[in-house]
């Protein structure tokens, strides 16, 4: 591993370790709060529509909580964060170039996790020009230090038509194993609309909440129907929505579908629509990282529950 601002693999494993408490609590917290998905179950999984291949439901955002450098106090506990979200059976970590520092503490963590991580690996290309597509998408290699990325998304559909033929053929060469294109805001949704009924491609990324549902009137049903997998970042809506319910009681059918916080319930919401493939809430809290992955258990919503959540959020 090469050197990265000063820090060698030795003080990574040393920062590591370092957090071992963190996770020994956060292991405790995954086997009582839910209990129900233990006992040798794994997350529950949804096949990627170009490929039938099986995506754990709630993967990692890396927005913020790995733009930090090892220096920092908040470093020590992504090891934790990770083996949180490995422990549970999730694999999805996504990042991106314009995260700051998150793609390079996601590929130092990685280079370190024993065992030997299953992540899939999922980052953006978000700058203008050919060659300087190329360029950030090498960096983005080099900086999670893979010779393969599973997923490269176009983000925020910036030069899309100028990228695209590369990631094509980067995929026909085996470089990166799905394509995509991402963006966070309903003003794109024409732009988004179009782009996916012009283009074949494997994946979207999109914002999508109990509180901003507005992918489901064209986005979500134009996405089942050109068999595009849908990643839903934004999960928890611009902050407010998890702000709002809190001291709010959970309905009372929340146990039956295995759900003990109102983060996995808002997650649990979103998964309940057949379009959606794997949400990615963003942390760099291990304890929040099982929480979220607890949405990854134990039944769907049904229709009526989530018109009630809906209601209840007005």
């Amino acid at each position: 591993m090469s050197r990265t601002e000063g820090f060698t693999r030795r003080k990574l494993l040393t920062l590591a370790a370092g957090a071992s408490a963190v996770l020994t609590f956060d292991r405790a917290f995954a086997t009582t709060a839910p209990s129900k998905d233990t006992g040798g179950k794994t997350m529950l999984t949804r096949a990627i529509p170009s490929t039938s291949e099986p995506l754990p439901l709630v993967g990692l955002g890396t927005y913020r909580g790995f733009d930090v450098a090892p220096s920092d106090a908040a470093y020590k506990n992504l090891p934790a964060v990770l083996s949180a979200l490995f422990a549970k059976g999730g694999t999805v970590i996504d990042s991106s170039p314009m995260y700051g520092r998150a793609e390079q503490t996601t590929g130092e963590l990685l280079s370190i996790h024993e065992p030997r991580s299953p992540a899939f690996l999922a980052t953006k290309v978000w700058t203008r020009g050919r060659e300087e597509g190329i360029a950030q998408m090498e960096e983005s290699f080099r900086l999670l230090q893979t010779d393969r990325i599973d997923l490269m998304q176009i983000h925020n559909l910036l030069d899309w038509k100028t990228h695209l033929p590369t990631l094509r053929k980067w995929k026909e060469e085996g470089r990166i194993r799905y394509i995509g294109i991402t963006h966070y805001t309903a003003s794109a949704y024409d732009e988004v609309e179009a782009v996916l009924k012009a283009e074949p491609l494997d994946f979207l990324q999109i914002n999508y909440a109990l509180d901003d549902r507005g992918v489901e009137k064209r986005i979500l049903p134009l996405c089942r129907e050109r068999g595009v997998a849908v990643m839903c970042n934004r999960p928890f809506g611009g902050g407010g929505l998890l702000a709002r319910l809190k001291d709010k009681p959970l309905p009372g059918w929340a146990s039956q579908v295995q759900v003990n916080s109102w983060p996995q319930l808002a997650l649990k919401f979103l998964l309940a629509h057949s379009a959606v493939t794997c949400v990615i809430p963003g942390t760099g809290n291990p304890r929040y990282m099982a929480d979220n992955a607890g949405a990854g258990f134990g039944p769907m919503l049904t229709g009526a529950q989530r018109e009630q959540l809906i209601d209840l959020v007005g």
